[in-house]
């Protein structure tokens, strides 16, 4: 039997051929360039201690992360992201801007020993307060404009130390623009703002918080993150940051918030990052540990869908391996 003759006009799989031929006429591309790579810098030297939810992430020293910088640079990793982890903590985070702790110096050697590596410097207090919430309390309420105020002192530091960016993860209403006008006033004109504009309260963030020993002692952070219904409420957030001075807005996580990146860049049309985070991270390593799929192709299918949703800058802590793969 004589198989049917199909007389078609379009035969899209034309286009599907070879790789060569898939590789003209594909739509998003994922280069290294595009990703940055997030680090948590501790104190002591020589330290390299692996993230027990976080396979292949680790803690490390001022030294290592300059290691590790220069081996991502060569990776093809342009941007790092560095979050603290200082040794002793208070109630006020009085760490997060002294000009010794952990960021302040790994921000100074990474500038002298890396060349052109682009430093982004996460601006919180979570990971300073020895209550684990991210901002000065009262009772159980954050106090917003007193925690801007430790913000400001913070993100001076970071960009004293020679940080490219500062980068406010705490959603205190009005710490773009302190963070702009103070920078501006000390000169510092020329360090860029990446704003977690929209950072929704999310599940996802569980094994971060192990890595940077910052789970709240108490409550939770929804009075200051996203309710994780909301889209309207995060395109708010983010004509606000953009108002107050931010050059670089993200969401937070990245995967289940897809639909938020595309309206982002849709509705404002400016540089828009996402931060595939570390849950996100953690459940691919835990199903490819267990062989339940291609780490590799999850990987890259994953990071994809980010940049195809609209994202130009993607935070993750796959960055080396998927460089390498690229």
């Amino acid at each position: 039997m004589n198989a049917m003759s199909l007389h078609l006009t379009h035969r899209p799989r034309r286009l599907r051929r070879t790789e060569a031929i898939r590789s003209f006429v594909r739509e998003t591309r994922l280069t290294p360039d595009r990703l940055i790579y997030p680090m948590f810098v501790c104190e002591g030297e020589g330290i390299r201690r692996e993230v027990g939810s976080m396979p292949g992430v680790y803690q490390l020293s001022v030294d290592e992360a300059v290691k590790e910088t220069a081996a991502a640079k060569s990776d093809g990793v342009p941007g790092v992201l560095l979050f603290g982890l200082p040794a002793s903590k208070d109630d006020a985070g009085s760490k997060a801007s002294d000009s010794q702790a952990p960021v302040q110096s790994a921000v100074r050697a990474i500038k002298r020993e890396v060349k052109d590596a682009v430093v982004f410097t996460d601006v919180c207090l979570c990971e300073y307060t020895s209550h684990g919430h991210c901002g000065l309390m009262h009772g159980s309420d954050i106090l917003n404009d007193a925690t801007v105020a430790e913000l400001v002192k913070a993100a001076l530091s970071h960009a004293e130390a020679g940080a490219d960016f500062v980068a406010p993860s705490d959603m205190m209403d009005g710490r773009v623009g302190a963070i702009r006008t103070a920078l501006d006033a000390a000169g510092h004109d020329q360090v860029g703002l990446m704003a977690y504009s929209a950072k929704y309260c999310s599940a996802f963030y569980g094994p971060f918080r192990d890595a940077a020993d910052s789970a709240p002692q108490f409550g939770d952070r929804r009075s200051h993150q996203m309710d994780p219904a909301n889209v309207e409420e995060a395109l708010r957030e983010v004509a606000l940051d953009l108002a107050e001075g931010a050059d670089i807005v993200m969401v937070k996580p990245a995967l289940t918030y897809l639909d938020v990146i595309s309206r982002v860049k849709r509705e404002f049309n400016r540089p828009t990052a996402a931060y595939h985070v570390s849950g996100e991270y953690a459940m691919l390593k835990a199903a490819a540990r267990n062989g339940w799929l291609d780490e590799e192709r999850a990987m890259l299918e994953t990071l994809t869908s980010i940049a195809r949703a609209g994202a130009d800058l993607i935070i993750t802590y796959y960055a080396r391996e998927a460089a390498r793969a690229l």
